[in-house]
């Protein structure tokens, strides 16, 4: 079963500094019928403008991971981590019991366009953890590890029986993945347009997929795009 989330559908929020879209329910965006897909519980693309940001917050019980596409963001927690995030970066918070932190825009010239991707962990209470890599994303047609259980492949460790690929395929690409049974797949467009299982998809639609033996991503133009592989 596929069933699509396109862009123009999701909740729309902006402010003076901010341009956000959300694909499940956050904040004061509610939707019965897309508060979460399996454990993941959000997506939200983010476009901060020069020198805005989120004041710092609380989180508890959540695996945060941030993914900056283009300029800079400046994240600093109350255990005193402080990162600079630039394109390519990844950032994944573990709240466990509890953590509040910042997110900002350092440059006073350029705007920070990033994804914000929650998963429900295993369990609650966890101790509150942070981990940041680097990863080398526009390097040719490729899939890149961003994170899951086991941090194999260079990817982040999730306290989430999850996984996150950044995949890039040219015009005309074609990719792969099969799913083991009961395994369920989220894909999240980036950039570019792709056809998955022939359902057409472009930038900031997303597609659920459950019930398939596996799913087939074909470029119609250069596109970048997340895969999740979900319990």
């Amino acid at each position: 079963m596929l069933q699509k989330r396109a862009s123009k559908e999701r909740g729309h929020f902006t402010a003076d500094w901010l341009n956000s879209y959300h694909t499940f329910s956050f904040s004061e965006y509610y939707d019965p019928n897309h508060m979460h897909f399996r454990d993941l519980r959000v997506i939200n693309e983010d476009r901060v403008k020069p020198g805005g940001g989120f004041p710092l917050h609380p989180h508890r019980d959540m695996e945060i991971i941030s993914l900056v596409l283009s300029g800079a963001l400046k994240h600093e927690d109350s255990f005193g981590h402080s990162e600079v995030i630039e394109a390519g970066g990844v950032q994944l918070i573990s709240a466990g019991e509890g953590i509040r932190h910042s997110e900002y825009n350092p440059s006073q010239e350029e705007e920070v366009h990033f994804l914000q991707i929650w998963f429900f962990p295993e369990e609650k209470g966890l101790e509150p953890g942070y981990q940041f890599a680097s990863f080398d994303l526009w390097n040719g047609e490729r899939l890149t590890p961003i994170a899951n259980r086991e941090g194999r492949n260079g990817a982040l460790t999730i306290h989430q029986d999850a996984a996150i690929d950044f995949l890039t395929l040219p015009s005309s690409g074609r990719f792969e993945k099969p799913l083991v049974a009961g395994r369920y797949a989220w894909v999240q467009v980036v950039k570019g347009e792709v056809d998955v299982n022939s359902v057409t998809l472009q930038a900031g639609d997303g597609l659920a997929v459950s019930e398939e033996s596996g799913i087939v991503l074909s470029s119609t133009a250069g596109s970048e795009l997340l895969v999740f592989d979900l319990a």
